[in-house]
Parts: C-alpha cells; sequence; structure tokens
C-alpha cells in the first residue's frame, strides 16, 4: 500500500506572489481547506511543504506556500504532483477506497475462480467503472455497484465479483 496519495498536480503559475493553479486528483476539492501540509514530488525527491493560502477558481485550486512569495520560486513546479500522507488522507465511509489501493488486487468470482487483475479505475458520472485484465488478455469493464462487487479485501489484496450477464462474452 502506498504511503503517499496524490491529490493534485501543479499546472502552472497563478500571479506574481508565488501561488500555483492545481489540478485537483481528489474527489473533495474543499480538502485543500483543511490541508496544512503537502508533499511535493519534483521527480528527483519529495519536497514537504507548508500550505499559507487556499482559493478556489473554476476546477482549479490556487495555492500559496509558505516561504515561496514569487514566480520564480515555484516556476519549477509546473507539472509536479502534490501528495498527502495517510494520516493526511480524508476519512473513507464504508465501501469506499482510495484507487492507488485498489490497482494490481486480484479479482475473483464467485466461485473464487480468477478472473485476472484491476488495472485501472473509471471515473464516470454515475459510478466507477473498473477496468479488469482478465487472465486470458481481454479486459471487463465492471460497473463499482453492489450488485457486482461483492467484497474488496484491501490488506489481502483480493476482490470478489459477480459479472451480470452480457459483460463477458465467450
Amino acid at each position: 500500500m502506498d504511503e503517499l496519495l496524490q491529490v493534485g498536480i501543479i499546472t502552472s503559475t497563478h500571479g506574481v506572489r508565488g501561488e500555483v493553479k492545481v489540478y485537483p486528483t481528489t474527489d473533495d476539492v474543499k480538502r485543500f481547506k483543511k490541508l496544512k501540509d503537502i508533499i511535493l514530488d519534483n521527480g528527483k525527491e519529495k519536497l514537504p511543504l507548508e500550505i499559507e493560502g487556499v482559493k478556489f477558481f473554476k476546477q482549479m485550486v490556487i495555492l500559496k506556500f509558505k516561504g515561496l512569495d514569487n514566480m520564480n520560486d515555484v516556476e519549477r513546479f509546473r507539472q509536479k504532483s502534490l501528495y498527502v500522507t495517510r494520516a493526511n488522507a480524508v476519512r473513507l465511509r464504508k465501501d469506499e477506497y482510495f484507487i492507488a489501493d485498489l490497482i494490481g488486487i486480484k479479482v475473483f468470482d464467485e466461485e473464487n475462480k480468477e478472473l485476472g487483475v484491476l488495472e485501472d479505475v473509471m471515473v464516470t458520472g454515475a459510478n466507477d467503472v473498473y477496468v479488469i485484465k482478465m487472465l486470458d488478455g481481454r479486459e471487463l469493464l465492471l460497473p463499482a455497484i453492489k450488485q457486482c462487487i461483492l467484497e474488496v479485501d484491501v490488506p489481502e489484496e483480493r476482490m470478489q465479483v459477480h459479472v451480470l450477464e452480457g459483460l463477458l462474452e465467450d
């Protein structure tokens, strides 16, 4: 399990006072208001940064980091990812999971026959769709709904599912 969870990607600078525009990769954009610290991955190292200010503009988050007070200080952060530790992660409700924890887990049907591995999660308007790479090389797109997802055991890295009729053609 990853100890760091991605919450955004810096897209550009914002103004001349050291603010950055962040594309949020979290479901709860308002979570940035509660964050005090964040980790920036610059490709070489992970830098802890203290958040001094948070604003929202359209679908973006504008962040100001303490001690970085002009555009030149933050220009080098373009296209870099922002992370939080699990301790700073949002609390999950029952039957909610971090996508990072689901990628790579083994998927089994109701008879405990291994189907494959969860390879990706497509976030759609109605419900997420799990992309499962089948053992035979095919791809199964399974809606993340209660009728299909019977059990998820993140520590054991396994998921038990019911494949609705018509989703898997022989």
